[in-house]
């Protein structure tokens, strides 16, 4: 259904079953898949790329232009993926050359007053709460979860099934399957009750925390507590992914207790 009081430009491309309330409009370069609900008072850029099963509810704008002096126009996306909420007045500007895209993975929710700016990369699962700002170029890997007003400064990357305190103020790379809070931001524990939400077997559980405590607990500088995980605990995946992503933080991580 398509209200009457909406302006939507010929050239977009609108999936089936697809509902626009009024006074939304709807630029000519965007493609909206099926199923999707859109809220009154939405504007959709040139560049915007939307799943199935979104919804969009008022005030939220979707692929304005980045808010980056070197942006030079150059044709690029914003993509939101099927199953994800945008809440109010939410703000997502597409990508610059750096990426070429912004994007929102499946099954997200960006609560009301997010602002995820220009090349930021967002996986599945996702939860971004009430006013949670992003600067540009920030990658955020699957079911990461940031409580309300926390925000990140570019470049930052944020691990997946992290869980990050409100007004937390995001300038090192949070690690995956940790807590992070506090000012400056620092490691918390181990986000055992994601994790166990999530499937995570008890024994999974306590490897990671038997690495994050050799990490963040026991006092050694960053490269004797990876040499120290490296000899004191069993291979794993989660070894390994920890290992990669901190080996990967060459601007450096969170800090310990």
């Amino acid at each position: 259904m398509i209200h009457q009081f909406t302006q939507i430009d010929s050239k977009a491309n609108l999936g089936a079953n697809v509902t626009i309330s009024p006074f939304t409009t709807i630029y000519g370069d965007v493609i909206i898949g099926d199923n999707c609900w859109i809220g009154p008072n939405v504007t959709i850029m040139d560049g915007a790329r939307i799943g199935n099963n979104v919804k969009i509810f008022p005030g939220a704008v979707i692929s304005a232009v980045p808010q980056d002096l070197k942006y030079k126009g150059e044709p690029t996306l914003a993509e939101i993926g099927d199953n994800t909420v945008i809440r109010e007045c939410v703000t997502i500007n597409k990508g610059t050359i750096d990426r070429n895209k912004t994007m929102v993975g499946k099954n997200c929710l960006l609560m009301a007053y997010v602002h995820v700016a220009h090349d930021c990369i967002i996986g599945n699962n996702v939860i971004l709460a009430n006013n949670v700002g992003l600067s540009g170029h920030i990658t955020i890997d699957d079911y990461a979860i940031l409580e309300g007003t926390a925000v990140a400064q570019q470049f930052v990357h944020i691990g997946a099934h992290t869980f990050i305190g409100g007004a937390t103020l995001i300038r090192k790379n949070v690690p995956p399957f940790v807590k992070a809070a506090r000012e400056p931001i620092s490691y918390i524990g181990v986000n055992s009750v994601g994790l166990s939400r999530r499937g995570f077997d008890k024994e999974v559980i306590k490897k990671i925390e038997d690495i994050y405590r050799i990490i963040f607990v026991r006092g050694f500088n960053l490269s004797k507590a990876l040499e120290t995980v490296e000899k004191e605990t069993e291979n794993s995946e989660v070894k390994n992914i920890i290992l990669e992503f901190i080996r990967n933080s060459k601007d450096g991580i969170i800090k310990g207790i």
